[in-house]
């Protein structure tokens, strides 16, 4: 097997892998990125075909590069962000290797830094920074078991309504992948379930101005930590058909039927939990409560903003919420399929060092882990809430390139090469 030594092994090619490369070339630091597939691969192959950007044009990129023939207040689809990252990685000559999977780092013995072991050879780094964001095992709860319907597939890969055998649908999932593919189906002619568990439901637009806009005047993008309990709760906002506020009681009205938490399975019976309307209530709570705030700052600063008062009219509960179904009968509803969008877990078992806890997750601190030399990028809240957004992880890539600049420098002193320490090193953008 070949073998080669660079200061940075970056792992991963797609909106973090970019970020990371354009602030270390900042930096002037010597890196490779490492790509077992094609520059934001999950971007074109696990994700829908109808599938936009759930952030407008103008918010949802990095600063240096704007989106190509897309309206800054339009959502790019799929293959449109896709296309940005290859064309990102081309402006800052980004030194991406695709086709090329990681399969193990260990840190040496007796000597700093890791070897890096690939399909392709061997790479000695001295830092590496997995890249490889949130998304990266796709969790199907293992609650209904297999042959009880004709296919069970994640959200992940799911592509179009003609995929999915003729019959009625279970969308397991309210956050953004789950009401969008079930809205979808339900405009195909489907009949549709969805389950509902927490969310957090802001508007699309209000008064004129996106949510990604109030979300940034708010300060609430730079939430440090989530809110007790809610690490783990999804976001069900669009920008199909243009962008649209999601609303639960439209689809209803739609004809989606509206269940609670999907739990067990018995006989080919569903049951599901009992909190469907206090899930609704919650999501309602927080909705109105960002208007609240919108309309608090609007005043505060003395804008001129549209009013939207009946934003604040959510309406009566459909009668699937207040009459809820306990249990479904799979067979007897017509159920062919089940869609669960219920999120993914992350995947480190390539990464053979001390910086993981009992249930596998990362110990860090802003993606600088507790193994010195080892860094993360992408992860959901690594130091605020927009962390594994487009624009967040470009910012929290400069934070980890400034780090392991600042560590070169002491390295380099150590070795008879003084170099000035500096919080920002090389000034990064």
């Amino acid at each position: 097997m070949s073998s080669e030594e660079t200061d940075v092994v970056v792992v991963g090619a797609g909106q973090a892998g970019v970020a990371m490369s354009e602030h270390l070339g900042a930096h002037g630091i010597p890196h490779i990125v490492l790509e077992r597939h094609r520059i934001a691969e999950r971007w074109r192959s696990e994700r829908w075909d109808s599938l936009v950007a759930n952030g407008p044009a103008w918010h949802d990129r990095f600063p240096g590069l704007e989106f190509s023939g897309v309206d800054p207040d339009a959502f790019a689809s799929k293959e449109q962000v896709a296309d940005y990252f290859c064309a990102y990685a081309e402006k800052i000559g980004a030194p991406i290797r695709c086709g090329v999977e990681v399969t193990s780092v260990r840190r040496h013995t007796g000597r700093p830094g890791f070897r890096v072991e690939t399909s392709q050879g061997v790479v000695d780094a001295r830092f590496v920074v997995s890249a490889t964001g949130p998304f990266q095992r796709p969790v199907i709860p293992p609650v209904v078991p297999a042959g009880a319907v004709a296919l069970q597939i994640h959200s992940s890969a799911y592509r179009n309504p003609g995929q999915l055998p003729d019959g009625a649908v279970l969308v397991v999932g309210a956050g953004s992948s789950g009401v969008q593919i079930a809205d979808e189906l339900r405009r195909s002619g489907r009949r549709v379930f969805l389950s509902v568990g927490p969310h957090d439901r802001p508007p699309r637009a209000y008064r004129g101005r996106d949510f990604c806009w109030w979300l940034g005047v708010l300060g609430l993008w730079d939430l440090q930590t989530p809110p007790q309990g809610a690490e783990h709760v999804t976001i069900a906002v669009s920008g199909a058909r243009g962008g649209h506020t999601v609303d639960l009681r439209a689809l209803a009205a739609d004809g989606v039927h509206l269940v609670g938490p999907t739990m067990s399975h018995e006989n080919g019976v569903l049951r599901f939990a009992p909190d469907l309307a206090a899930n609704i209530a919650q999501g309602d709570a927080g909705h109105l409560a960002l208007l609240r705030a919108a309309d608090a700052y609007v005043e505060r600063n003395g804008l001129e903003l549209p009013e939207e008062p009946q934003a604040h009219v959510l309406g009566p509960d459909p009668d699937c919420v207040t009459h809820p179904l306990a249990e479904l009968d799979l067979a007897e509803a017509g159920v062919s399929s089940i869609v669960w969008a219920t999120g993914f877990a992350t995947d480190h078992g390539w990464l053979e060092v001390d910086t993981f806890d009992d249930r596998g997750r990362p110990q860090h601190s802003r993606g600088v882990s507790r193994e010195p030399g080892v860094y993360f990028l992408g992860l959901p809240w690594q130091s605020r809430r927009g962390s594994s957004f487009i624009w967040g992880v470009w910012h929290d890539a400069r934070h980890v390139a400034d780090h392991i600049a600042t560590q070169r420098g002491y390295l380099a002193y150590a070795t008879g090469t003084p170099a000035v320490v500096r919080n920002n090193p090389g000034g990064a953008r």
